[in-house]
C-alpha cells in the first residue's frame, strides 16, 4: 500500500467522480482506476461501489477514508514538524475568512504579517461560516476567522476579540430622529418585534446571531430581504428597506451619505471573533507566527482606540 493511493482513493471519495478526480490528481483515467483496483485487490475490500452514473463509499470504503485521511494528516504534520525543525524561514498559510471579517480587519493584519515574514506566502479563503468550518476540517485551510457560536465541535479555537453589536436603522426611522434629537435611550431588542429586518443568508455566522437576539428577546424577526454581503444590509437598511443588527467594526459611522443610524442597544450584546483550527491538528510555526501578528495587531488597534 502506498501512499500516493491513499491520496487517490481519497480524491475519488471527494468528487464521487473517476473522471474529475483523475482531472484534480493530473493523471489519467485509466491510470487511476488501475492504482484503485490494485489497492482493493491488495486490501481485499470493495471500497466504492461502481455503477454508469454514480460513484459511492461502501461501507469498508467509508471505514478506510477515515483511516486514510489520518495517515496523510500524521504524514504532512511530520513533514512541518521537520521543517520547523530545520529553521526553514519559508512557509504557507491558508486563512479562511468570513468576507465581513476579511473586509475589515485582515487589511490591518496582513500588512504587518508580511512585514515580519516577507518570506511566508498567505493564501486567502473566503466563505460561509458553514463552508469554512469544512474546509478547516478537511485541511484546505490551516485556520479560519470565524464569529462564535462554532457548528462544528471538532474545531478547537483561540477568541481573539469581542466586539459590540449594534443596531442600525433608516435616518429617517423615529428612533434614529430621537437619537438626533438627544431624547434617545439604548434600544431595548424586544421593542423591535414588529420591525422589518435584514439579514445576511443562511450559512453565514451573524445570521445565527440575529436570529438568537430577537429569539432571547421574545419574538422571531420578520426578514423582508436577505444578502450575502453586510454593505449590502446596510445600503438596504440606509434606503429605508428595515432595521439590522450589525458588528460595530463594520457601521459606516464615518459615511456622509448612503449610511445608516446606527444606535446602542441596551442588553450590550457582543459576538467573539476566533481563530479555528481543527483539534489535534499540528500548527506550523508560521502559522504561530500569523496568530500572534493578529494579536499585536489587534492589541494595538485596540489600545488606540482607547477601548
Amino acid at each position: 500500500m502506498e501512499l500516493r493511493q491513499l491520496q487517490y482513493a481519497l480524491q475519488i471519495a471527494i468528487e464521487r467522480n473517476f473522471s474529475r478526480a483523475a482531472e484534480k490528481l493530473h493523471i489519467a483515467q485509466p491510470s487511476l482506476s488501475q492504482q484503485l483496483s490494485k489497492l482493493e485487490k491488495e486490501i481485499g475490500v470493495l471500497l466504492f461501489q461502481r455503477t454508469t452514473n454514480s460513484v459511492e463509499l461502501t461501507h469498508a470504503g467509508s471505514l478506510f477514508m477515515e483511516k486514510a485521511q489520518s495517515i496523510l494528516d500524521m504524514v504532512e504534520q511530520l513533514k512541518q514538524e521537520m521543517e520547523d525543525i530545520s529553521q526553514m524561514r519559508k512557509g504557507r498559510v491558508v486563512v479562511g475568512s468570513l468576507p465581513i471579517t476579511g473586509a475589515h480587519i485582515l487589511p490591518l493584519v496582513l500588512p504587518a504579517f508580511q512585514e515580519r515574514y516577507p518570506e511566508i506566502e498567505i493564501v486567502l479563503v473566503e466563505e460561509t461560516t458553514a463552508n469554512l468550518e469544512q474546509l478547516t476540517l478537511g485541511g484546505q485551510a490551516d485556520i479560519s476567522l470565524l464569529s462564535l457560536p462554532l457548528i462544528d465541535d471538532a474545531l478547537a479555537y483561540e477568541p481573539i476579540i469581542e466586539e459590540e453589536i449594534v443596531l442600525a436603522v433608516p435616518p429617517q426611522h423615529p428612533l434614529a430622529a430621537a437619537e438626533a434629537n438627544g431624547s434617545a435611550s439604548s434600544v431595548e431588542i424586544e421593542s423591535l418585534r414588529h420591525e422589518p429586518f435584514i439579514a445576511l443568508k443562511k450559512g453565514q455566522g451573524f445570521r445565527q446571531i440575529t436570529l438568537e437576539l430577537c429569539q432571547n428577546a421574545g419574538f422571531t424577526p420578520n426578514i423582508v430581504f436577505e444578502s450575502s454581503n453586510i454593505e449590502t444590509v446596510q445600503s438596504l437598511v440606509a434606503a429605508g428597506m428595515g432595521i439590522a443588527f450589525v458588528p460595530h467594526m463594520v457601521s459606516r459611522s464615518g459615511w456622509s451619505q448612503h449610511a445608516p443610524a446606527y444606535l446602542k442597544l441596551a442588553s450590550h450584546p457582543t459576538r467573539t471573533l476566533v481563530i479555528a483550527y481543527r483539534k489535534g491538528r499540528y500548527l506550523s510555526k508560521a502559522v504561530d507566527a500569523f496568530i500572534s501578528t493578529f494579536r499585536d495587531v489587534l492589541g494595538q488597534t485596540k489600545s488606540r482606540s482607547g477601548s
